[in-house]
């Protein structure tokens, strides 16, 4: 049986590695922790590769045979890191991300690629979201001094690491939400805006439902353009089942 180290930090990634544990893996389930740590039957590290001398260093330590990254869409540093250190020591690397949303009738999408992009996208709106996760304080300083801005609401699950502006409000919250919490949300908060990832999923795709419902617009953050891994999967269920087709 393949030493698989299978990086983590979204429940999809728990799920694929509850299952490929069970099958008889020995799969060493690797996260940030930032958020929380899950229970997980399998091996675990936590906080990074650092701590090891680098991710490459960590794959020769432990006889690493091959990585699967199951990592949030949007972390691309790591995803990166995983392509090149399974090069360097040529071994396969697979990754597993989930679809993205996809527009559907009703709703008011804007695509943006950075912050500077984000911030030329905000300056009519008055009232925002910001729900793409963490921010620099220069960004968010510099969308405080759009001018135009009255109230600012930022969710996170993750507390900020500098003060707020008096105009900032913000809120602690790990999905999964639900619509009319969503909703709720938008209506205390006068929201006029929604700034997002294309995470995909379930668990924080009511937003998006309530902004379709209240025709409020959504600013959405593009995906990063990762480089190829060995085979890449959009499926769960798919991913699991060339795991164990390959690796037994």
């Amino acid at each position: 049986m393949k030493r698989i180290l299978l990086l983590g930090g979204t429940a999809d990634a728990r799920r694929l590695a509850d299952a490929l544990h069970q099958s008889g893996f020995h799969v060493i389930y690797s996260l940030a922790g930032l958020v929380r740590v899950p229970k997980v039957d399998c091996e675990l590290v936590v906080g990074g590769f650092t701590q090891f001398g680098g991710l490459a260093r960590y794959l020769q330590q432990q006889s690493i045979q091959v990585v699967l990254d199951v990592t949030h869409p949007y972390a691309k540093n790591m995803s990166q890191k995983a392509v090149l250190a399974a090069k360097q020591l040529g071994i396969p690397c697979w990754r597993f991300h989930r679809p993205s949303w996809q527009k559907q009738q009703g709703d008011d999408w804007y695509d943006y690629q950075d912050d500077a992009a984000l911030l030329k996208q905000l300056a009519t709106y008055r009232r925002p979201l910001l729900s793409a996760g963490q921010m620099s304080e220069a960004t968010l300083l510099q969308l405080v001094n759009l001018g135009q801005i009255e109230s600012l609401v930022w969710r996170t699950a993750v507390a900020p690491k500098f003060a707020l502006p008096s105009l900032v409000t913000w809120l602690k919250a790990i999905g999964p939400f639900a619509f009319e919490d969503e909703k709720t949300l938008l209506e205390q908060h006068q929201i006029d805006v929604i700034v997002s990832k294309n995470s995909g999923g379930k668990a924080t795709y009511a937003k998006l439902y309530a902004a379709r419902e209240m025709k409020i617009p959504v600013l959405m953050q593009a995906r990063p353009v990762l480089p190829s891994a060995d085979r890449e999967f959009m499926d769960l269920e798919d991913c699991q089942q060339a795991c164990l087709a390959a690796w037994r």
